[in-house]
């Protein structure tokens, strides 16, 4: 005759549940409810704590800022901390006597030419490196990653004798063709990895309808680009329009200047107009912070698309 054994079953039931009813863990691990009031401690950290070094960041980057504007806006000799009463002579000044107007527009025509020659040099060499397989292909790679470690200052002394010998000194196309060849190898990088983030079936999906390579890259690839162009864009045309060194070797006259060496010819040797300076220094500023203020969503997009597969 079977019967049960009524003495072990409450034993095994707190032995089954008491555990996990009772809080205590496995020998070695904390307890599950512990665990998670530690997780929730950890996501729920008080907001000073994140809002304090925001800040402290802030604080330091938008001071210069201010100060800039400051020396730009107050009058000449004023000591104030805030720029009151406001002045506009300074931007005068620079703009129509030291012909900030066409350092504007040279480096307006080196910045807009820079960006177009990249971007359309770098989408052809970015799709020969994402859809076309050669034998030296990694090494290709390899040597366009090691050309980045190149100074530009070690690039001066064979370009100028290039240009010298094409007639292209103090013309705005020496400095276009310099920094589009210094823009390059980084820019057909990231094109090249924004290129392998489209699908290849949406292309051969093209040919079967009757698109050529071409008309295939223009209707199905081409559009899908767009964040990364962009991105290698904006990129091309702020590092040419902010570039000092190019335009200060390559161009000697005047009215072939850009900003970055207009900048340099208001500091003289004993004295310096700090008002004029600053002045100069917003106008600099203003083409570039406008860039970034519309294209900011596709550039964080176009970077983080690029950095899946480089």
């Amino acid at each position: 005759m079977i019967t049960q054994d009524t003495t072990r079953s409450p034993d095994l039931s707190a032995t089954a549940a008491g555990p996990d009813r009772a809080g205590s863990g496995p020998a070695g691990r904390p307890p599950v409810s512990r665990r998670r009031k530690k997780n929730r401690a950890w996501d729920e950290v008080p907001r000073w704590h994140i809002y304090l070094p925001l800040g402290i960041y802030l604080i330091f980057t938008l001071v210069p800022f201010y100060w800039i504007l400051l020396f730009a806006l107050r009058p000449t000799g004023s000591t104030s901390l805030v720029p009151w009463p406001l002045t506009f002579d300074h931007f005068e000044k620079v703009w129509t006597d030291r012909s900030f107007a066409t350092y504007f527009e040279n480096s307006l025509i080196t910045g807009v030419a820079t960006l177009i020659m990249t971007t359309l040099v770098a989408l052809a060499g970015g799709y020969a490196l994402a859809r076309f397989d050669f034998k030296v292909k990694r090494w290709f790679m390899l040597a366009l990653l090691c050309s980045q470690f190149v100074p530009g200052a070690l690039l001066l002394v064979p370009l100028f004798q290039i240009f010298a010998d094409l007639s292209l000194i103090n013309s705005l196309m020496s400095v276009i063709i310099a920094e589009t060849v210094f823009q390059l190898p980084l820019s057909i990088i990231l094109i090249s990895g924004f290129i392998r983030n489209v699908p290849y079936s949406l292309e051969e999906a093209a040919w079967v309808d009757g698109c050529s390579r071409f008309t295939a890259f223009r209707v199905v690839v081409l559009p899908m680009l767009r964040p990364g162009l962009v991105a290698v864009g904006s990129f091309a045309f702020v590092h040419s329009w902010n570039h000092f060194l190019f335009a200060l070797m390559f161009l000697n006259s005047q009215d072939k200047q850009t900003i970055p060496v207009g900048l340099n010819t208001l500091m003289g040797a004993d004295s310096v107009d700090l008002g004029a300076l600053a002045a100069g220094g917003v106008i600099a500023a203003v083409p570039v912070v406008i860039v970034f203020a519309f294209i900011q969503k596709w550039l964080v997009t176009g970077f983080s698309a690029g950095a899946v597969k480089g």
